[in-house]
């Protein structure tokens, strides 16, 4: 019974704190979301299809207008 109660209050925690970093980060976005930049999920090379960044580089969706 103690591990039940244990790995809710963890799961609690981890839902706060993504919760938190949501309320917290500007527009409430997540910051790396190119998989271009995980090699684990681009083993081809290829552009990032959310952004069109080529592997290694930022996200362009992070830029602010006018930046390169």
């Amino acid at each position: 019974m103690s591990t039940i109660i244990i790995s809710i209050l963890l799961i609690g925690l981890s839902i706060a704190g993504i919760a938190i970093k949501i309320i917290m980060k500007k527009d409430g976005e997540f910051s790396g979301t190119c998989a271009s930049n995980n090699p684990m999920l681009n083993k081809n090379g290829e552009k990032c299809s959310y952004c069109g960044a080529e592997p290694g580089n930022q996200c362009k969706k992070d830029e602010k207008p006018g930046e390169k």
